[in-house]
């Protein structure tokens, strides 16, 4: 996530993910806005893709209607996923790298195509081995309040943005394009990993060949070698160094078992670099929850040879709506994963609250183990479900799922917590799992669920 997202609320995940709420998602219809987006014709670009789409896998599908609920409510016809309670509009490439991800799971290889491509045409400028994401795309006739910009802030909008723009609008006047160049790496991470997946799953070159010219660029561009900690994920090309001997760092954007899977996906000359990447992300996962709660951001700074985490002072060492899915990684990693027992062990404060009142912090000071005056959303009862079930402590993630369930059921659930609960109900529903080497087993492969 660059540096351009903190100054955004709705997107920072630092307030209440229902104050960025989208659509009725695991409810039922869709919003207005979202259900005209939904009936208007695809753009040109991706009618090619669809024209160009390989048959279905014969491989069944399992049911899974929050799937089908999320691609009712949050994305569009051509493919992507839509903050339609923001002003511009706005698409981040996290959101496309989660719904890629879960189309995969879903075997919606149709699904899983329309997204590709707009991530390809429109993130990407046509082409995704050669450029990573963009990490926002968006109305750039307007600002992020609503109010208008000069011509300059519609400089960026190509011509394949503003057709698939006409299918997500009313507004023909408008323009659209790319508000913000820089990548991000959780999203990258997680594209590289779904297209490596995809084509070992449904047997598609194309997609293992995208996947690994863009875990190769993700290494060029977003690692660097830290004194003390090796080569290390940045949370972004640019933006995060802080000075010569200081980095900001984010726990969250390094799921250990996406990692791995990079260290045996890889061709072997590459796969030294991914194991180093997969040592530092343990220890940026491990090393940084001094009372058990991980940070949403943190501060690596070197000294010589060496090199140590601090707190980050701009984000109050706080554990929130980043460090969430710290939780949730770690709960879905396989029993025989390396890092599993440590992993679960570094985060038993956690557990131990949640017992205690019933529901997850929204946030923590990690440097204290105090916790806010709010209780998380039903998203984070979602994400930590895995969790506590990981630890054998089944009654805890069970009343953790019903509550997530029943907050979804008062209030609809914004985009954040959408894919938190996708990840996690999903997982504990049977749907996918990863097994000790990173990948991912979705259960068409095998048997389907039974149904809750």
């Amino acid at each position: 996530m660059p540096t351009g997202l903190r100054a955004k609320p709705c997107l920072t995940r630092r307030l209440a993910a229902g104050a960025c709420a989208l659509a009725p998602l695991l409810l039922g219809a869709p919003s207005p806005a979202l259900a005209a987006n939904a009936n208007a014709p695809a753009n040109a670009t991706a009618k090619a893709a669809a024209a160009k789409t390989a048959p279905a896998p014969r491989a069944p599908a399992c049911a899974w209607s929050d799937w089908t609920a999320f691609k009712g409510a949050l994305l569009s016809a051509d493919g992507r996923v839509i903050d339609a309670s923001s002003p511009r509009q706005v698409t981040v490439s996290e959101g496309q790298s989660y719904a890629l991800f879960f189309a995969l799971v879903a075997n919606d290889r149709a699904a899983f195509d329309k997204i590709l491509a707009w991530t390809e045409n429109n993130l990407a400028q046509g082409d995704l081995a050669a450029h990573l994401p963009a990490w926002i795309w968006g109305r750039t006739d307007i600002d992020e309040n609503g109010a208008p910009v000069g011509a300059s802030g519609t400089s960026g909008a190509s011509s394949a943005s503003v057709a698939s723009a006409a299918s997500a609008t009313q507004t023909p006047s408008a323009t659209w394009g790319v508000i913000d160049a820089n990548s991000a790496s959780d999203a990258d991470l997680w594209i590289a990993y779904t297209l490596l997946e995809a084509g070992r799953l449904w047997n598609v070159r194309r997609y293992t060949a995208i996947g690994t010219v863009m875990a190769r660029n993700i290494l060029r561009r977003e690692t660097a070698s830290l004194p003390g900690l090796g080569r290390t994920v940045l949370p972004g090309p640019t933006g995060f160094k802080l000075d010569k001997t200081s980095w900001r760092l984010n726990p969250s954007y390094v799921p250990l078992q996406v990692m791995r899977r990079f260290t045996l996906a890889m061709p072997e000359k590459e796969q030294a670099a991914w194991k180093s990447l997969l040592g530092s992300s343990a220890q940026l996962v491990n090393g940084t929850a001094p009372k058990g709660f991980s940070p949403d951001w943190v501060v690596y700074r070197a000294q010589g040879n060496k090199g140590d985490f601090g707190p980050d002072e701009p984000t109050h060492a706080e554990s929130a709506y980043n460090a969430i899915r710290v939780y949730l990684w770690a709960g879905m990693l396989a029993h025989d994963d390396p890092a599993r027992s440590a992993t679960l062990a570094t985060f038993a404060p956690l557990s131990a609250f949640v017992a205690a009142h019933g529901f997850p912090p929204e946030r923590v000071n990690t440097q204290t183990g105090e916790p806010g005056p709010n209780e998380g959303n039903g998203g984070f009862s979602a994400a930590v479900a895995p969790y506590l079930s990981a630890l054998g402590r089944t009654d805890l993630s069970d009343a953790q799922v019903e509550r997530s369930r029943a907050r979804a059921q008062k209030s609809p659930p914004g985009y954040y917590s959408s894919v938190l609960m996708l990840f996690g109900l999903g997982y504990l529903q049977g749907l996918y799992r990863f097994d000790a080497q990173g990948r991912v087993i979705p259960a068409w492969t095998a048997q389907c669920p039974a149904a809750r």
